[in-house]
């Protein structure tokens, strides 16, 4: 099956100044995914001519579609509508149906058009107008042999509203694009080299219709599945079935799908058996808290927490007994132990959960570096500890913390399934 291949290009030199992030890029190639059509490249390029023209001429030789954003305002540092009538050899002429949209807007108003507002209706005589319903600069579709070039205003809901209405579908029939299906399978508690090697048979065996890639991120892998063909059903039928065959090899470290989240699924788990929690965070500052909390509905099995940063806190309000903390010293599983115990008991919970360590920069000690961190689990019956031994910043090893003892909580309750 052939690939329908696009090239995104964004022009102002405010993005390359770094004054605005170009987030219309992210948004146009998963909008271009859906349709089956595949970004090959990115490229940014400031206003001047020679740059623009550049980038045009490189992305023809490339992909069929090139689409661009920005520099269609009314000021003399809006150039893409003289360069694109330049590289078009044409003229700029009024259009009709763009004059017709600006006065529209300027009658709602209750303005009059100025001279300068009147040249965004100029348009390159060889391009179809493409309306903004949003706005008052009109797109711009221009077909050179198997190639389309549209230029869309860089203003981000007239883009999207443009590409959604009127641009996609245009592109779809005219290229009659293949579906490509895509398939999160989202992992906690194995590193990617361990989890390739786990599946690497079953990767082998993958019909080669469906691509896979690893994506790895804060203490997670993602495994994606691609899949190319011209009916949808099958392909999602086929890529489940495959998962169905991946789960009895990895199934322990599978948590979700797509856009599900750990502390989503955990809570989902919780409800469901219609248990609660608490939370003691010594060293994660409530994060784990803010992450259980962020989830709607969460009050159904969020108790509260607590975050006894200082030792006099955790003896006095959390109760673990001065002498642990003498002993053993508050990064410890002795201490992670009592902690977790305890805000079970203060929070009349099913389970608590505790959180005990060295975050970072400072604090450490020869015999407890950065990124020695305990994390405990207790339901009253026993209690589950496990040492983290991190070594990132304080701000990953915060986060990773709160991935691996939700993470712990999850297989907790696997265990009661």
């Amino acid at each position: 099956m052939i690939n329908i291949l696009a090239e995104i290009i964004t022009i102002g030199d405010e993005i390359l100044y770094g004054q605005i992030v170009d987030t219309n890029s992210k948004w146009i190639s998963a909008e271009l995914d859906k349709a089956g059509i595949k970004v090959l490249r990115k490229t940014t390029v400031g206003d001047t001519e020679e740059e623009i023209i550049g980038a045009l001429k490189e992305a023809e030789k490339r992909v069929e579609i090139i689409l661009i954003t920005g520099g269609l305002g009314p000021t003399n540092d809006d150039l893409t509508k003289p360069v694109l009538t330049k590289y078009f050899n044409t003229k700029l002429v009024m259009n009709a149906d763009a004059l017709a949209n600006l006065q529209s807007i300027y009658d709602t108003l209750g303005k009059d058009i100025t001279d300068l507002n009147r040249k965004q209706a100029e348009l390159p005589e060889s391009c179809k107008m493409i309306p903004n319903k949003v706005g008052s600069a009109s797109g711009m579709w221009f077909d050179k042999g198997n190639s389309t070039f549209v230029s869309m205003p860089g203003v981000p809901y007239e883009m999207k509203t443009m590409m959604t209405s009127e641009i996609v579908p245009l592109l779809r029939k005219k290229y009659k694009t293949p579906f490509i299906y895509h398939k999160l399978v989202k992992t906690v508690g194995i590193g990617e080299s361990d989890l390739a090697t786990l599946i690497k048979k079953w990767e082998k065996n993958l019909p080669e219709h469906i691509k896979l890639a690893y994506l790895p991120s804060l203490a997670q892998v993602k495994l994606r599945l691609t899949s190319f063909g011209k009916d949808k059903n099958s392909l999602i039928k086929e890529v489940d079935n495959q998962i169905n065959l991946l789960k009895p090899i990895a199934g322990k470290f599978i948590y979700g799908y797509d856009k599900d989240e750990l502390a989503e699924i955990v809570g989902q788990m919780l409800k469901s058996t219609n248990q609660n929690i608490a939370v003691a965070e010594s060293c994660t500052g409530g994060y784990i808290s803010h992450l259980i909390t962020s989830i709607p509905g969460s009050s159904a099995y969020f108790r509260g927490g607590i975050t006894p940063y200082q030792n006099d806190i955790k003896i006095n309000m959390l109760h673990v007994n001065s002498e642990t903390i003498f002993e053993h010293g508050a990064v410890s599983e002795e201490t992670v132990t009592e902690m977790a115990e305890n805000v079970r008991k203060l929070y009349h919970t099913d389970f608590g959960l505790a959180t005990s360590g060295i975050a970072g920069p400072s604090g450490a000690t020869p015999e407890k570096p950065v990124g020695m961190i305990w994390i405990a689990i207790a339901d009253g019956k026993k209690t589950k500890t496990k040492l983290l031994q991190l070594w990132k910043d304080r701000d990953m090893n915060i986060k990773t913390t709160a991935i691996a003892l939700l993470n712990l909580m999850r297989r907790r309750l696997l265990e009661n399934n």
